[in-house]
């Protein structure tokens, strides 16, 4: 997977997934239940990670969840592999008590996933590297409309500068 995620992001940004995802794995973060694979010929070719975040709501902390990064095979692109993995992964999460998803990401691509920008609904981005139209977010079946406030990312994502953009 993680060699995946290397590939897919390109030279430019996959050596600093491969350390994201190593930081996640050796996290609190990490559930091996919530890493979703999409395998071709007994070969992987795509992957979606979901891992723990906090979400420090008004009423209490709430635990949700993240899904980064998400990474198809090169050779592999563009041929639906990747929105089948998110949408066969969020199915399962729609299934299990999670509330919340957020990610960072490309809106005209999320959008269609169900996710909206967390900023009009109440939610603070963990930083403000992150620009608003980025920062999103999908209601699960066991949301309240309580579970509002500033997304806490996993310790991981700071120790790996995987937060929003930098300037380059």
């Amino acid at each position: 997977m993680r060699e995946l995620c290397i590939a897919a992001f390109g030279a430019d940004h996959g050596p600093d997934v491969g350390q994201l995802l190593d930081a996640l794995h050796a996290s609190w973060a990490w559930d091996d239940e919530l890493c979703f694979v999409a395998e071709e010929d007994g070969e992987l070719v795509g992957q979606a990670l979901y891992t723990h975040a906090i979400l420090d709501a008004p009423r209490r902390l709430q635990d949700v969840r993240v899904l980064s990064p998400v990474g198809v095979r090169p050779d592999r692109q563009l041929h639906g592999i990747g929105s089948e993995l998110i949408d066969a992964s969020l199915a399962v999460l729609r299934q299990r008590s999670e509330p919340l998803v957020f990610l960072e990401g490309n809106p005209a691509y999320y959008r269609r996933f169900g996710f909206a920008q967390a900023n009009d609904l109440g939610f603070i981005a963990p930083s403000v590297r992150i620009p608003a139209v980025a920062f999103m977010v999908q209601m699960l079946p066991s949301y309240e409309p309580w579970m509002t406030g500033a997304l806490v990312y996993a310790d991981a994502f700071w120790r790996t500068d995987a937060v929003g953009l930098r300037d380059h």
